[in-house]
C-alpha cells in the first residue's frame, strides 16, 4: 500500500443534505469554487451537494460550513485500487473482500464500516461494481478483476451458482414480517438435512417449536434463526451478529454449536462480543476506515493476533494505525475502597406476576461505582430495574429510594416525527453536562429523524439522554445492545466520566462479559429458573461475583497476556480444568 496525501474520499449524506433549506455554504465557501472550478455542485434533480474528489483538496471548509452536518472528508492514509463496491457518487464504499475458508473466519470492526455489504457480496445477494456505480454490475467483470486471486475459485462459484449457501440476517426481528406460522413450521421448511430438530435440541429450542414465530422472544427468535440457518445443506455458512439477544450460557451454547459446523464446512461470522468472536474465529479479518464512508478489509489473521492488533489499533502487515488510542482491559478485579464514600441503601422485596416471582434481597450501593448485574435470560434483572426506577411496584415490600433515579430502559422505542436535535431540546437534562460530556457520542445524528435511527443509534440517543439527567442513581438495562466493539468501549468511558464528574452510582444489567469487565466494580448476581423465579443477592465483589457467576455457567475465562482481555477457556482443556480447581474462573493470566 503507497503512502499518499492525495486521494481522499468525500461523503454527502443525502437524507442530511437539503440546498433548499440551506444558504449553500458548502458551495460559496469552498476555495476551489472561487477560482471558478467546479468542486461542489448542486445537482437540481436529485437535491444534493455533489463534491468532485479529484479537485477535492480536504481542506474541510465544506465540512464545517454545511448547517447540516451532512459533509464528510477523509483523507486516505494510503493509496488503495478502485473499490470492490461503491453504492454512488460521494456515497460508502468497500475495499478489499474477505477469503471464505474451512473453519471460521471472523469480520471485526465498527458499525458503519461494510460488514454487512460484504456478507452481501459473498453470499451473492449483491453483485460488486467495483466502483463504477453508473454502469451496470456484472460477475464477468469480478471475474476478471480478481484473476489469479485466492477468492477467485469461490466468486466463480458464486457467479454460476453453483455454491451452496446459508444466511443468518442481522435483523431476525423481520422474521415475523415475512413468516406466518409456528416454529416448528418455520424449521420444517427450511430443514435440508433432516438435522432440524438436532440442532433445536442444541440451541434449547425444543420447547418453543409450537409458539408462534410472532410470539417469541428476540432471544428465541435468534435460536431459532441460527438453527434454521444450520440446517439448510450448504457448503458456506454465513452468521450476521448471532449473539445478539442471548444471555452469556446461550452465546456459549450458540458458539459451540457453530464451531462444530465448522469441522468441515466454510463459517463466515460478524460479531461484536469480543469473547464469543476469540472463542468461535479460527481467523479474522479486521475492517478498518471510517464508518459511513468508507471501508477497508485487511488481511487474514490468526484470531488472537487479529483481535489484539484491533484491540491495540495497530495494523502490523497493513502498518496502518486504525485509531490514536489502544484498548486496555485491568488484570486484575478493582479495589474495593469504599470505608469513607456514602452508602445507598435499598430494601428487600418482592414481585409477582402470573407465572414468575421475584425475590429481591436488601443491599447496599456505594456513590459513585458500577455494579454489573448479571444472570441468564427471564431471570427478572429487567424487572429489578424497573422497581429500582419506580417503573414497577412490588408486590411485597418497599424500594424507600430517595435518590433521583435516572433510566435507560431495555427496549427502546422513539416514534417522534422530528430530528434528533430538536428531540434532544426537548428533554429534561443538565444541557451544560450534555454539551461538555456527552454530545459527541450522538452529534453525527443531530440532523437524522428520530423515527428513522437504527438499532445502535437510538441506542445511543437514550443512553445519552439517560446519563444527562440530573440523577444520583443511573439504571442501564442492556446498554451495549446494538453498539460495536469501539462504542462498548466508549460507552465504558462515557459512565466513568460520568461517575468521576456527578459521583452517580450506575446499575449495567449487560450479557456481554468483556463490556462488563470494563465498566464494572462490583457485580449483582442472579439465580433461579428462568421464566419461573429469580432471586437477587447483594452486591458482590468483582471476583466473588464473576467467579460466583461463571461456575454456575460452569465456563472459565484466561487473560491474555498482550491486551488483559477475557478469553473464553474450551471446555473441558487443561486451562480449564486448572481454573476449576483452583476456583479462579476470571482473573487467571494465560
Amino acid at each position: 500500500m503507497k503512502k499518499t496525501e492525495k486521494k481522499r474520499v468525500a461523503i454527502v449524506d443525502k437524507e442530511k443534505c437539503n440546498p433548499s433549506r440551506c444558504a449553500l455554504e458548502c458551495f460559496n465557501f469552498c476555495p476551489i469554487n472561487r477560482t471558478g472550478a467546479e468542486c461542489i455542485t448542486i445537482n437540481e434533480e436529485k437535491k444534493i451537494a455533489v463534491i468532485d474528489e479529484d479537485l477535492c483538496t480536504g481542506c474541510g471548509i465544506c465540512v464545517k460550513k454545511c448547517p447540516s452536518h451532512a459533509i464528510t472528508i477523509v483523507n486516505l492514509p494510503y493509496e488503495l485500487e478502485e473499490p470492490l463496491h461503491q453504492y454512488g457518487r460521494n456515497s460508502f464504499r468497500i475495499y478489499n473482500i474477505p477469503v471464505p475458508r474451512k473453519g471460521v473466519v471472523g469480520l471485526v470492526g465498527r458499525n458503519g464500516i461494510g460488514k454487512t455489504t460484504l456478507l452481501n457480496i459473498l453470499s451473492g445477494t449483491l453483485i460488486p461494481n467495483l466502483g463504477n456505480y453508473e454502469g451496470k454490475a456484472s460477475w464477468d467483470k469480478v471475474l476478471d478483476k480478481f484473476k489469479g486471486h485466492e477468492v477467485f475459485s469461490y466468486l466463480e462459484r458464486i457467479a454460476n451458482k453453483e455454491a451452496r449457501l446459508s444466511y443468518k440476517p442481522q435483523e431476525v426481528a423481520r422474521i415475523p414480517r415475512v413468516f406466518k406460522g409456528t416454529v416448528r413450521e418455520l424449521l420444517e421448511k427450511t430443514d435440508e438435512t433432516g438435522k432440524a430438530m438436532d440442532f433445536a435440541e442444541k440451541l434449547n429450542v425444543r420447547d418453543i417449536l409450537n409458539k408462534m414465530v410472532d410470539e417469541i422472544s428476540g432471544g428465541e427468535l435468534q435460536r431459532v434463526a441460527v438453527t434454521a440457518a444450520m440446517s439448510k445443506d450448504a457448503e458456506f455458512y454465513f452468521f450476521d451478529e448471532p449473539s445478539s439477544y442471548l444471555d452469556i450460557k446461550q452465546r456459549l451454547v450458540m458458539a459451540r454449536v457453530i464451531k462444530e459446523l465448522s469441522e468441515d464446512k466454510s463459517v463466515i461470522v460478524v460479531e461484536h462480543d469480543l469473547a464469543v468472536l476469540d472463542y468461535l474465529a479460527d481467523y479474522v479479518h479486521v475492517l478498518f476506515g471510517e464508518p459511513g464512508a468508507f471501508g477497508v478489509v485487511s488481511s487474514l489473521k490468526a484470531a488472537r493476533m487479529g483481535i489484539n492488533e484491533f484491540l491495540n489499533g495497530f495494523l502490523k502487515n497493513e502498518n496502518v494505525r486504525i485509531r490514536d488510542y489502544s484498548i486496555r482491559f485491568e488484570v486484575k478485579p478493582p479495589s474495593e475502597e469504599w470505608e469513607n464514600k456514602e452508602k445507598l441503601k435499598y430494601n428487600g422485596f418482592e414481585k409477582q406476576y402470573d407465572d414468575f416471582r421475584l425475590v429481591a434481597e436488601g443491599g447496599e450501593l456505594v456513590r459513585g461505582e458500577v455494579v454489573g448485574i448479571l444472570g441468564p435470560n427471564a431471570i427478572g434483572k429487567t424487572t429489578f430495574v424497573k422497581v429500582l426506577a419506580g417503573v414497577e411496584k412490588p408486590t411485597k415490600g418497599s424500594i424507600e429510594l430517595r435518590e433521583k433515579v435516572s433510566y435507560k430502559p431495555q427496549y427502546i422505542e422513539f416514534n417522534e416525527d422530528c430530528t434528533v436535535r430538536e428531540f434532544i431540546e426537548k428533554q429534561d437534562i443538565n444541557f451544560s453536562f450534555f454539551n461538555s460530556e456527552v454530545k459527541r457520542i450522538v452529534g453525527d445524528l443531530y440532523e437524522k429523524k428520530v423515527n428513522k435511527l437504527s438499532g445502535g443509534e437510538a441506542q445511543r440517543l437514550a443512553i445519552a439522554i439517560a446519563v444527562s439527567k440530573d440523577s444520583e442513581i443511573l439504571l442501564l438495562d442492556e446498554p451495549s445492545a446494538f453498539l460495536d466493539i469501539e462504542q462498548r468501549f466508549s460507552l465504558s468511558r462515557l459512565v466513568k466520566r460520568v461517575i468521576e464528574k456527578k459521583e452517580v452510582t450506575t446499575l449495567c444489567v449487560d450479557h456481554d462479559l468483556v463490556f462488563q469487565d470494563l465498566i464494572a466494580n462490583r457485580i449483582i448476581v442472579f439465580e433461579g429458573v428462568p421464566g419461573k423465579e429469580g432471586r437477587v443477592g447483594r452486591p458482590l465483589s468483582m471476583r466473588d461475583g464473576m467467579n460466583e457467576f461463571l461456575k454456575r455457567m460452569n465456563i472459565t475465562f484466561r487473560r491474555d497476556h498482550e491486551t488483559g482481555r477475557p478469553r473464553m477457556n474450551k471446555p473441558g482443556s487443561q486451562m480449564d480444568e486448572e481454573q476449576k480447581k483452583k476456583g479462579e474462573y476470571y482473573y487467571s493470566l494465560a
